[in-house]
């Protein structure tokens, strides 16, 4: 492992003080699972990407694709958006800007890199996505592990686990304030959110018609708070969609972070006519 590149970037961010910082391995085709934890262990972030050579028979652009897996500090996770984001920034600053073609756990996630304005951006577009309701007896639990009334969520965001790579519990706060109040029960929120096998939970207030303010508790990954979630960006725009809350097509944009000081901005873009949802950003090294 000593000989392994590590690459630091933060994604949906070009402040290196903002967004979320993510590992990136573009070669990790000597590491078996043990070292890839080690290494995401070490680095603290809440997701490292690690990049091995593309499965048989996956397409995409000759040198452009690649199989992907994503480990928090305590565990592989199925889908990382702001580890794709930043991975696939990392790499365009090698190779170009272009199509990329990601075999990951949950499956084929192509990405775009374009320039713009000097700096790189990069586009996910999910898998398919889907959500499901969460009975009573665990969202009561989710609110006394978060320690919120249920007079505090708003009623026009019904509460759902949302998916698009990863499953995600998405909570609407009644108020800007109850969603900056964040002081919850770490083990009990992580060992209800290991039961529904949840990624985060994605508390979300509405600043405007397609504006949000989001937050994610990461206690399964080993975090208090994912600062910019990519994944979950995804798979709120699928259940806002569904719900009819916002437009078939439509782009949203997501304010994460700030109250954790690390200001980033997530888009989020849906199309009709397609179920998946396209999540983009930028990401800058953080040296």
């Amino acid at each position: 492992m000593t000989d392994t590149e590590v690459l630091r970037y933060t994604a949906f961010s070009v402040d290196p003080n903002g967004g979320n910082p993510a590992g990136v391995v573009l070669d990790a085709s000597g590491l078996d699972d043990a070292a890839m934890l080690e290494i995401a262990a070490g680095l603290g972030y809440s997701e490292t990407a690690f990049l091995t050579a593309p499965p048989e028979g996956l397409g995409g652009q000759e040198g452009r694709s690649f199989t992907t897996r994503y480990f928090s500090p305590k565990a592989e996770v199925p889908f990382c958006g702001h580890a794709t984001i930043a991975t696939a920034v990392a790499l365009g600053e090698r190779i170009g800007p272009g199509e990329l073609l990601l075999a990951t756990p949950a499956g084929t996630v192509p990405v775009s890199v374009t320039a713009e304005d000097g700096r790189l951006r990069a586009t996910l577009t999910s898998v398919e996505p889907h959500t499901e309701e969460i009975g009573d007896a665990d969202l009561t639990e989710a609110l006394a592990a978060l320690d919120w009334p249920r007079a505090d969520l708003d009623p026009a965001f019904p509460p759902r686990i949302a998916y698009a790579g990863a499953r995600h519990l998405v909570l609407g706060a009644a108020t800007r304030a109850r969603l900056a109040d964040l002081d919850y029960d770490f083990a009990r929120l992580e060992a209800l959110m290991h039961r529904l096998d949840l990624t985060t939970v994605q508390l979300v207030h509405r600043a405007g018609p397609a504006e949000f303010h989001v937050r994610d508790p990461f206690p399964v990954g080993g975090v208090v708070e994912d600062p910019a979630t990519g994944a979950a960006a995804a798979a709120f725009g699928a259940y806002a969609r569904e719900l009819g809350l916002v437009p078939a097509g439509a782009e949203l944009t997501l304010h994460q972070g700030a109250d954790m000081g690390r200001p980033g901005v997530l888009t989020v873009e849906l199309r009709e006519g397609d179920a998946r949802v396209r999540v983009s950003g930028t990401a800058v090294s953080i040296t």
